[in-house]
């Protein structure tokens, strides 16, 4: 049980890493696409599309049958609840408030799967608990505050990433019982259910939206760094169904929700931007919280 828990948490922490640079990269190519809804979409459109299509051709090469009952449909909805989520994320970071943003969602993506979790399987300790709670703080700390572009967050930004951090928080529950199914496939059919959401979403918004809001251009640096979103992102959620398959959700959640450290350690380096002396408590807290929940 504790080599299961404590690869459970080492997958949990490499999801985390790799999901910020993700994210980082996702709002990178969203802003360089125009910034707005329409940008958003075509950014999680093009990334899922070609991870999808990896993904589908290794389920082919390995033979796998194709997933069906609840794991199929615990895929579509974690595909769906991902695609609407990514999509507010992406706005939110595009408009500069990085740190609010990461905060806010990586917050309620890891309170909704914990107490999921703690509700289903029982309480981890009092240990963990309280690493739960440090690891919260530690979110804060880290991404809350002044952001590299002192770009102060609007109230329309905060909810945009308060709806995202509610659907990340749905979407690893999702990803949890989709697990039944193995690894590739559940995240194969969560990308069936995104690029649906996101396509319906997108003729919506191109049919019926202001001019604002359709405006956004897949340039050749967008388009970069949609894929580099593609290969992070996929990357970090293989990783967390793997964790989850190895051992309790609270702890893949909580510590794969410690991704904002990450997001902003990019976008310091790459704005030229030192982080503050808060973000290095931050990241100092995120180390106990760490060990708490791993003992």
């Amino acid at each position: 049980m504790d080599m299961l828990l404590h690869g459970n948490a080492l997958l949990a922490l490499a999801a985390a890493v790799l999901w910020g640079g993700g994210d980082f990269s996702g709002g990178m190519g969203a802003k360089t696409a125009g910034g707005t809804m329409g940008a958003a979409l075509r950014v999680v459109l093009l990334s899922h599309v070609c991870s999808f299509s990896v993904l589908l051709a290794i389920e082919l090469l390995r033979g796998d049958p194709f997933p069906h009952g609840a794991a199929l449909w615990w895929g579509l909805t974690a595909g769906v609840m991902g695609g609407l989520s990514l999509t507010a994320f992406y706005v939110a970071l595009s408009r500069g408030a990085m740190g609010a943003s990461a905060a806010v969602s990586g917050l309620l993506a890891a309170a909704i799967p914990a107490g999921v979790s703690i509700a289903g399987e029982g309480s981890p300790g009092v240990l963990r608990m309280v690493g739960f709670v440090v690891a919260g703080l530690a979110i804060w700390l880290i991404a809350a505050g002044d952001n590299p572009e002192a770009v102060p967050a609007s109230a329309g930004t905060v909810w945009l990433a308060v709806l995202a951090g509610a659907g990340f928080g749905v979407y690893f529950v999702a990803l949890k019982f989709a697990g039944a199914a193995g690894v590739i496939w559940p995240m194969a059919t969560a990308r069936m259910g995104s690029l649906s959401v996101c396509s319906v979403m997108l003729i919506a918004t191109m049919l019926f939206g202001s001019d604002e809001v359709k405006r956004g251009r897949l340039t050749r640096v967008a388009m970069l760094w949609a894929m580099g979103t593609a290969l992070l992102d996929t990357s970090g959620n293989l990783l967390f169904i793997a964790a989850t398959r190895a051992g309790r959700l609270d702890v893949a959640a909580v510590l794969a929700s410690l991704y904002p450290a990450s997001t902003i350690l990019l976008a310091a380096w790459t704005l030229h931007e030192r982080p503050t002396r808060r973000q290095g408590v931050g990241m100092v807290v995120a180390a106990a919280a760490v060990v708490m929940i791993t003992l």
